[in-house]
């Protein structure tokens, strides 16, 4: 047996190679095909060798298996060569070796039957490898005869399972397999085939969602007893995520696409009751890029979601989608939801009062409660009126009581309008999704409440959602820097563009509820991260800074971090001057910051925006430097270092200086200099962007932004701290 075993492996891995090279085996097509068909079938199916793999033992179970996992792979492997790139003969000699394994051999049969094997290596690569023929068929057969042909044998083994299976390795393996064939023809937009295959398993698919997301009215199965059910969930959210996703370009009467609106009930109910935590945030997460519209954007391309049609029901469903959120949260829902601790390398910690929560989680709830309140608001059926003013502001309210719950950090913030930028700096595109909810919702607010401009500011900082606030704690988390911005207006990974363009407007009516918020956000407590501290290393030696929130309160750190390192929990920081995290700038804006640079000095602004947080720090470290040297340079640089006095506390007197004038120097900003900065910001940016369109290098036509800046410019013009007169 290990006799045979070894020659198999030897042709197998021969063959291997060889595809490997670009190359043909030495042997024929159909002989590959013998041994490849052989390996997966396994031997105790071979007649002859029962009795021999019995004697054998462990060994020639361990020999069976890594021989089948090998076959199984070669059989993707020679799928995968038919595409086009590949030489012609290699071409040629993979097609009839899958003719042979697939036509004459029937080998979909053997790939579908490990899919309930025990092992799950072998039942997953087996997925892998009958997804990668289906796509493959289902090309051939339109290149054929013009019909996209669904393989039966795969899908009567699928819809078998969605009818009767229960969580395990055949039903998971049909969800893993299904799902890749999904994203595969989503990847490539092929709108014919992917509505024939989602037609193919509609039925079955409301099935298998009836029985694991049942609605109100009915009583499903309850699988959470059984050991796999929590990994059969998740395949199932993953499918669910990829139907969604295949509704841009899906034809229209088809139920499946819209599973995730239609079971939104259950799916809530499965965040609050289900016991495997890693289910509930699964599900969270389903739910938050339904909401933000958004279905499969980790995987599928940015091209074919944007460019594909909305179904006939989609507004209907986003507005069930919005009320059933609502609903739930008016229902105490929120109460229900568990947030641990956040991860690491190496576990979780749990909770202790001080450790920092899932910010994940916390940033998707809070975007699925803004994201369906706008929703609700644009409804048809919502009229402006003062009666539903106060239905706005609180689920807000809800959704704060929930957050400063959950964090005990979120607990001690005093202006509620920086919990945006405290729970989104991770996250740029989370981040400007929830300022465009808020801006949407706050203007919604000051419609409906006929409040005049003074009230209606306070009662937003109140629920803390007023724009100005937003805005001004977003120019402070990337420290003024207008390049940053250009990034964002460039980049098509966010909404900034739509979320600047609608505050701008709004700004140039509200001019002295900006300068107001100037002040508002100066007085308030210093902005600080969900740790309520910032860590940051200077140059050389020196010891690091510890900042604790408040301005008189900057400690030594005994600890000493290597220089430039700034540890990743601490680069939340919105201490303002300071940036908020690293910013990687998208592609697009490379060849307008190369141009930009021509014109100003020092580093260019595409060096800057490839890591602006670094650049930031390190200038605005080496400028405070500068003015503490130029200041009293006489009293610390000129005192022997061996006549360093020390005080009892161990800080030496130097030490202790720079101690002092740090404190004095991150001290809040006035309004003044904190208007003056944002108006520098703008007007520096309204420059680059006109330069860049001037030599045709924006991306895009920003002629309507210009002039609203220029707007918003002109409204500067009445302001004390006039920086465009110059």
């Amino acid at each position: 047996m290990a006799g045979l075993h070894g020659e198999r492996f030897d042709r197998l891995t021969h063959a291997y190679r060889c595809f490997l090279a670009g190359s043909c085996p030495s042997q024929s097509a159909a002989e590959v095909a013998g041994v490849v068909f052989s390996g997966v079938r396994g031997p105790a199916e071979l007649p002859g060798h029962d009795s021999a793999c019995a004697r054998a033992g462990a060994r020639c179970r361990e020999g069976s298996a890594e021989l089948t996992c090998v076959s199984v792979t070669l059989v993707g492997i020679v799928t995968s060569l038919t595409s086009e790139g590949q030489p012609a003969e290699l071409v040629r000699y993979c097609r009839d070796t899958l003719a042979v394994l697939f036509q004459d051999l029937d080998l979909m049969t053997q790939l579908v039957h490990h899919f309930q094997t025990e092992d799950q290596i072998i039942s997953h690569l087996a997925a892998k490898s009958v997804s990668t023929y289906v796509v493959h068929h289902l090309l051939e057969s339109i290149c054929t005869n013009f019909q996209a042909t669904v393989s039966p044998v795969w899908q009567q083994k699928c819809v078998q399972a969605f009818h009767s299976s229960s969580p395990g390795q055949e039903l998971d393996g049909c969800l893993w397999s299904l799902t890749d064939v999904l994203k595969r023809l989503l990847q490539a937009a092929h709108q014919e085939i992917l509505g024939k295959i989602v037609a193919a398993f509609e039925p079955s698919l409301r099935a298998l969602c009836s029985k694991f997301l049942p609605e109100e009215k009915q009583r499903g199965m309850d699988f959470t007893s059984c050991d796999r059910w929590g990994t059969t969930f998740c395949l199932l959210l993953d499918l669910l995520e990829a139907l969604a996703a295949s509704s841009v370009i899906c034809g229209a009467g088809l139920k499946s696409p819209r599973l995730v609106h239609i079971h939104s009930s259950a799916l809530l109910t499965t965040i609050s009751c289900s016991p495997e935590y890693f289910v509930k945030k699964r599900a969270l997460l389903l739910l938050k890029r339904a909401v933000l519209q958004k279905a499969g954007e980790d995987w599928a391309s940015g091209e074919v979601l944007s460019a594909g049609r909305r179904h006939e029901h989609f507004s209907t469903d986003m507005n069930k989608l919005a009320q059933t959120v609502l609903t739930a949260v008016a229902a105490d829902w929120l109460q229900s939801v568990q947030v641990e601790s956040a991860s690491f390398f190496g576990g979780n910690k749990h909770s202790d009062g001080g450790q920092k929560p899932d910010c994940v989680m916390l940033r998707a709830v809070s975007l699925l409660i803004l994201k369906s309140t706008e929703l609700h608001i644009q409804a048809p059926g919502i009229t402006a009126g003062v009666d539903s003013a106060p239905d706005v502001y609180g689920y807000l309210q809800s959704l704060w009581g929930f957050l400063r719950q959950c964090s005990v950090h979120l607990m001690e913030v005093k202006h509620l309008c920086s919990w945006v930028s405290l729970l989104f700096g991770e996250q740029d595109d989370d981040m400007m999704e929830a300022a465009k909810a808020s801006l949407f919702i706050f203007l919604h607010h000051r419609l409906c409440s006929g409040l005049d401009d003074i009230a209606e500011s306070e009662a937003a900082c109140v629920s803390g959602c007023n724009p100005h606030c937003h805005f001004l704690f977003l120019l402070q988390s990337v420290s003024f820097d207008h390049s940053i911005l250009l990034d964002f207006l460039i980049s098509s990974e966010t909404c900034f563009l739509e979320y600047f363009v609608r505050y701008l407007k709004y700004l140039k009516a509200d001019w002295q509820g900006f300068t107001a918020a100037c002040e508002r956000v100066t007085k308030s407590r210093c902005h600080v991260s969900l740790q309520e501290s910032f860590t940051f290393s200077c140059a050389g030696d020196m010891p690091a800074l510890t900042y604790t929130g408040e301005p008189d309160q900057v400690e030594f750190s005994s600890c000493v971090q290597p220089s430039g390192f700034i540890p990743p929990a601490d680069r939340i920081s919105l201490v303002a001057g300071l940036p908020l995290v690293e910013y990687d700038s998208s592609d697009e804006s490379d060849a307008g910051s190369m141009e930009i640079s021509e014109d100003e000095p020092g580093p260019s602004v595409c060096e800057k925006s490839k890591c602006p947080a670094f650049y930031v720090k390190q200038k605005t470290f080496e400028a405070r430097q500068k003015q503490h040297e130029s200041s009293d340079s006489a009293g610390l640089l000129s005192e022997p270092t061996s006549t360093v006095k020390r005080r009892p506390d161990g800080l030496s007197l130097p030490m202790l200086q720079s101690k002092q004038r740090l404190c004095t120097h991150m001290a809040p900003l006035s309004g003044q200099v904190t208007l003056a900065r944002a108006l520098t910001c703008l007007s520096e940016l309204r420059q680059v962007v006109t330069r860049l369109q001037t030599k045709k290098l924006f991306p895009y036509n920003p002629s309507s932004l210009l002039k609203l800046m220029a707007h918003v410019e002109n409204c500067s013009q009445q302001s004390p701290v006039s920086l465009f007169n110059k």
